[in-house]
């Protein structure tokens, strides 16, 4: 089968900086659902489109077609009176790029540096500003169901929607069974 607009495509990566460093190497493969649905990068749909299992590529994205430019005004300098006990570099809060802004998205901002007054955040992606490049090996291909249409995302290999037993409605948990979403 061919991946076109509504298949589900699992593809197993390797992920390097534009100098060949390996950043990230799959465990289990990538599974998205195939045709403008944001489910990976476009330049990767587009690599993609029309071929079939067994297929392999090797493509370089610049930071606009991945995590975009790195931006400085996404780094913050806060009051450390502000963030909880312990407080390590690396630790991660969501919020919006400037308090009191609203219809903005929030991010995830990660703690750089720790003063004894003063904490550093940046909200850009770990990636933003690299050019990347991309080995792709497509797995497996194959038609998404009326669901996967419908919610706009792979429900997992098997086309099943995975179910918190805890909760009454179909929702899914992020990231279970589906592999890593590169957005």
């Amino acid at each position: 089968m061919k991946i076109a607009k509504d298949t589900v495509v699992s593809v197993a990566y390797k992920l390097s900086d534009a100098q060949g460093n390996l950043i990230e190497e799959s465990d289990e493969p990538m599974v998205y659902l195939h045709g403008g649905y944001d489910g990976t990068f476009p330049k990767i749909e587009e690599a993609l489109d029309g071929q079939e299992a067994g297929y392999q590529t090797q493509l370089q994205l610049e930071p606009v077609d991945a995590f975009g430019e790195y931006d400085p005004e996404l780094v913050k300098v806060e009051a450390r009176s502000r963030f909880p006990e312990p407080l390590e570099v690396g630790m991660q809060f969501e919020g919006t790029p400037e308090d009191g802004e609203e219809d903005v998205d929030s991010l995830i901002y990660t703690v750089t540096d720790v003063a004894e007054d003063k904490v550093v955040l940046d909200g850009n992606h770990p990636l933003a500003g690299m050019a990347l490049r991309f080995a792709l090996s497509v797995q497996e291909v194959r038609t998404a169901t009326e669901d996967e249409i419908q919610h706009q995302h792979a429900h997992g290999a098997d086309g099943l929607e995975i179910l918190d037993e805890d909760e009454d409605d179909a929702e899914e948990t992020p990231g279970k069974d589906s592999g890593p979403t590169l957005h």
